[in-house]
This record gives structure tokens, C-alpha cells and sequence, in this order.
């Protein structure tokens, strides 16, 4: 299971504007471009291990800043995609 959460973990950590859009699309999730990109800024370099729920927590608040709440929810409905 840790070798699980280190590949997810990774891909999070790693993701790109047009690989979030394509997830979200895929989960009928609506981001737009622009949100796409804030959201990349926000979590390349942050390390974030979203199957810690505080972790998760800190970043989809630090997401909701610079979007929205309503796109961090969206943000947090993709992360609960993987974490199951």
C-alpha cells in the first residue's frame, strides 16, 4: 500500500495543467484552464502526501486562496478519487 501512496503521491506532486484538466474532465469536475494553472503553482514543490488529511487540508486551503472554495472542493473531490 505505501508503494501505492508514493506513485499517487508523486503524480499529485508532479502534475500539469493540462494532465489536471484531462482528471477532471474524466470525473465530470469543472476546472477551467486558468484554474488549472493557479492549482499547478500551488502544489509543484509542495511535497504534499494527500493521504494525510491535514496535509491535504493545508493545501486545499492554500488552494481556496488563490481560486476559490468552490474549486478547492472540486480540487478535494479529485484527491478523494485517489485516496480510496
Amino acid at each position: 500500500m505505501i508503494l501505492f501512496q508514493k506513485i499517487v503521491n508523486q503524480k499529485v506532486n508532479s502534475i500539469t495543467a493540462d494532465e489536471l484538466l484531462q482528471l477532471a474532465k474524466q470525473n465530470q469536475l469543472s476546472i477551467n484552464p486558468a484554474q488549472a494553472v493557479q492549482i499547478v503553482k500551488v502544489i509543484k514543490g509542495k511535497n504534499v502526501n494527500i493521504f494525510n488529511e491535514n496535509e491535504r487540508r493545508k493545501l486545499l486551503a492554500s488552494i481556496a486562496a488563490i481560486t476559490s472554495t468552490a474549486t478547492a472542493q472540486q480540487v478535494d473531490l479529485l484527491f478523494k478519487q485517489f485516496v480510496k
